[in-house]
């Protein structure tokens, strides 16, 4: 098969799967243009940022950063805690980025979250190829975020009506995604593992600290009970 067919067949099969992110990415993108033009800065800013750092939530953080005093030791620890949940996502990326030659180096750096689940669960179609699928997919949820604060950025200084709560958006997509793996596997031990785990942290804690200590203790116990789980997973 030709290469431009492959990455076709590829773009059309990772679309579709990106469309609620395309929802969701481009009201917060443009709320993010919004807040940035808000803050005094021009319509550059957000694009650029949005290019480059691509990690919505640090994208946001970082625009009191770039109000405060120069602190790149803080920014880099703030900048850890708040995106460590990347570090988990990676390892658990190793097997599935084996093979895709020089696209790895770009889905390690536009892997978010919402990338990673799509990636991560995703049924790629037979005959498709398997590092294009995900290339696009990330390359898509990119461009919808870019999109989104480039439009903010643009016309940020003509919105005249309140934005508080869009950020929902995102938890109401990560909802969805979730429910919906829910219901496509008839067991559901690591997702339980997982619930539970969280609501323990949570409740010994805080919300404030209890999601790096969670994501420790589910790599944890889901590394140590990998063959077990693996094999129920099997047997359904």
């Amino acid at each position: 098969m030709q290469p431009k067919r492959i990455r076709t067949r590829a773009l059309a099969a990772a679309f579709p799967h990106t469309v609620p992110i395309l929802a969701g990415f481009l009201f917060l993108g443009i709320a993010y243009g919004v807040y940035m033009r808000a803050a005094g800065f021009s319509a550059v800013y957000p694009i650029a940022m949005s290019m480059t750092i691509f990690a919505g939530s640090m994208e946001f953080v970082t625009v009191n950063l770039l109000l405060g005093g120069f602190d790149p030791v803080g920014a880099f620890g703030l900048a850890l805690m708040v995106n460590a949940r990347h570090l988990f996502y990676g390892i658990s990326m190793l097997d599935r980025f084996k093979g895709t030659g020089a696209k790895k180096w770009y889905l390690i750096f536009g892997m978010c979250d919402e990338s990673f689940s799509i990636n991560c669960t995703a049924d790629i179609p037979a005959g498709v190829d398997k590092g294009w699928f995900m290339f696009f997919v990330t390359l898509l949820n990119q461009i919808y975020w870019v999109g989104g604060a480039a439009l903010g950025g643009l016309f940020g200084s003509f919105v005249l009506f309140s934005t508080e709560g869009l950020e929902f958006v995102m938890t109401a997509l990560f909802v969805v995604i979730f429910l919906e793996q829910w219901f496509k596997d008839k067991r559901h031990y690591s997702a339980l593992i997982g619930m539970g785990l969280s609501g323990i942290c949570l409740l010994i804690l805080g919300g404030d600290g209890f999601i790096l200590p969670a994501m420790l203790a589910i790599w944890a116990c889901l590394t140590l009970f990998r063959k077990p789980l693996e094999k129920a997973g099997e047997d359904v």
